[in-house]
C-alpha cells in the first residue's frame, strides 16, 4: 500500500466520480482506475461502488476513509515537523487572490514581495478566481491561503475565514444620468439592467441573497470580471453598476456617482485557509505576514477597486 494510493482513494472519494477526480489529481483515468483496484487487491475488499453513475463508498470504503485522511495528514506532518526543526523554509505556497485585491489599500503585491525577498527558496503560486473556486480549492487543500469576498452562506467549518474588513456595496450610475437621487432601494434596483461581478463572486453573492429575501429578481445584463470594468460601463450609461463605494474624485474621474442602497447591503473580506489540514511551514510564515499587514489594512477605505491609473 502507498501513500499516493491512498490520497487517490480519498480524492475519488470526495469527488465521488473517477473524471473528475482523475482532473484534480492531474492524471489519465485508466491510471488512476488501476491504482484504485490495484489497492482494493492488496486489502482484499472493495473500496469503491461503480455500479452506478456517481462513484460511492462501500461499506469498507466508507470504514477506511477517515484513516486514509489521518495517514495522509500524519505523512505530510512528519515532513512539517522535519522542516520546523532543522529552520528550514522551503517548497511552494499557493495563495488565491479576488480581482481587484491587489491595490494601494489591500496591498498583497507587496506583502509578497517582501516575503520572496525573506525567503526567495520558496515558490509561490498566485491564482485571481471567484470567492467561490477558490473556496471550493481550499476545501479540497488545493490553494493554502485565499483572500476572498464572502456571501453569508460559508459554512463548511474545515474553512478557517478572518475577517480582514467590510464595506458598503453602492450603485453607480453615470453622471450625467436623469431620474436618480441619492438613494435607490433594492427594488428600484432591480428594474434597471445591472452591471455586476459575475456568479461565484462575494459582492453578487450578497446582492443575490437580498434580493431573494425580499422576493426580488436582479436584472443582470451585463458582467465583468473586475469592478474598474463595471464602472466604465456604467459612465457609459449601460446600466446600474453594483460595485463596493469609490471616492467621490475617483468616480468623477470615471464619469460614474455612487448611490446608496436602501436596505444596505454589506459585502466583506476575509482571510482564508484550511484549519483541518496542517499548513506547511512556508505557508504559515505568508500567513502570519498576511495577518500583519492585516491591521493596516482594516483601517483603510474603500477596498475592491482599482484606481484608473491601475488599470
Amino acid at each position: 500500500m502507498e501513500l499516493r494510493q491512498l490520497r487517490y482513494f480519498v480524492t475519488v472519494a470526495e469527488e465521488a466520480n473517477f473524471t473528475r477526480a482523475a482532473a484534480r489529481l492531474h492524471l489519465a483515468q485508466p491510471g488512476l482506475s488501476a491504482q484504485i483496484r490495484q489497492l482494493e487487491r492488496e486489502l482484499g475488499q472493495q473500496l469503491l461502488d461503480r455500479s452506478t453513475r456517481s462513484v460511492t463508498l462501500t461499506p469498507v470504503g466508507a470504514a477506511v476513509l477517515d484513516h486514509a485522511k489521518a495517514a495522509l495528514a500524519a505523512a505530510q506532518q512528519i515532513t512539517h515537523t522535519v522542516d520546523e526543526f532543522t529552520g528550514l523554509l522551503r517548497g511552494h505556497v499557493r495563495v488565491g487572490l479576488i480581482s481587484g485585491a491587489a491595490n494601494d489599500e489591500v496591498d498583497m503585491a507587496r506583502v509578497l514581495a517582501d516575503y520572496h525577498r525573506d525567503h526567495p527558496q520558496i515558490a509561490i503560486s498566485l491564482t485571481e478566481d471567484t470567492s467561490e473556486a477558490m473556496y471550493a480549492a481550499l476545501r479540497h487543500c488545493e490553494l493554502d491561503i485565499a483572500l476572498l469576498g464572502l456571501t453569508g452562506s460559508e459554512d463548511d467549518p474545515a474553512v478557517a475565514l478572518e475577517t480582514v474588513f467590510d464595506t458598503a456595496i453602492v450603485a453607480a450610475v453615470a453622471a450625467d444620468a436623469p431620474g436618480f437621487g441619492d438613494r435607490i432601494t433594492l427594488a428600484e434596483l432591480c428594474e434597471h439592467q445591472l452591471i455586476c461581478l459575475p456568479r461565484g463572486t462575494g459582492i453578487r453573492g450578497v446582492l443575490e441573497k437580498a434580493c431573494a429575501a425580499a422576493g426580488l429578481t436582479p436584472n443582470v445584463a451585463f458582467e465583468g470580471a473586475a469592478p474598474p470594468l463595471l464602472l466604465r460601463l456604467a459612465g457609459h450609461g449601460l446600466g446600474v453598476a453594483v460595485v463596493p463605494p469609490l471616492r467621490e474624485p475617483d468616480a468623477a474621474a470615471i464619469g460614474v456617482r455612487m448611490l446608496d442602497i436602501d436596505p444596505a447591503i454589506t459585502g466583506r473580506l476575509a482571510l482564508a485557509w484550511n484549519r483541518e489540514r496542517p499548513l506547511s511551514p512556508a505557508a504559515k510564515v505568508l500567513l502570519g505576514q498576511v495577518r500583519i499587514a492585516m491591521g493596516g489594512w482594516k483601517g483603510g477605505d474603500t477596498i475592491f477597486v482599482e484606481r484608473e491609473n491601475q488599470v
